[in-house]
């Protein structure tokens, strides 16, 4: 038997001390939080896709009275970004939540499921995809979905 201990790395900053373009990125996440139909957590969850050609895709989380029927704010990004733009590779995803009057004070962690489609939309594409989480505090920026996902599953599991 053997352990094995796996690290990930992240960037904690400031969002003044993120690139103009993550910037940007982040208050479209930010702006996008107001569209969410949340009235059973009144979790407010929006996200921002960043594609290879400059186009910029949102979305926001969706609820249903059948939980299961409703949809994270990362995976309404990418199916919305990668249905319209299959061959634009994404290149940087935002995500900001607004619960109880304002922004979190801490990055909020995307679920499995939405961890999952980050990892395939890179894998799709063949490039990482730059990961930021807004926090009023601070924002946590990871340089690919893989990050957050370390042992993972992709379709060379598949294979």
């Amino acid at each position: 038997m053997k352990e094995v201990l796996i690290k990930t790395k992240l960037t904690a900053c400031l969002q003044d001390e993120l690139t103009l373009e993550l910037r940007d990125l982040v208050e479209a996440a930010k702006a996008k939080t107001r569209d969410a139909y949340c009235p059973y957590s009144h979790y407010y969850v929006g996200a921002a896709a960043l594609l290879a050609d400059g186009q910029v895709w949102t979305g926001s989380n969706q609820e249903n009275a059948a939980y299961p029927s409703g949809l994270c704010a990362e995976r309404t990004t990418l199916f919305a970004a990668n249905a319209n733009n299959p061959k634009t590779p994404v290149v940087a995803l935002a995500i900001a939540c607004y619960s109880n009057g304002h922004f979190t004070e801490d990055p909020a962690s995307p679920c499995g499921a939405c961890r999952q489609v980050m990892l395939e939309t890179e894998h799709r594409f063949g490039q990482p995809m730059k990961v930021v989480l807004y926090g009023e505090r601070e924002c946590y920026v990871f340089d690919s979905a893989a990050d957050l996902l370390p042992v993972c599953f992709t379709n060379d599991n598949l294979a």
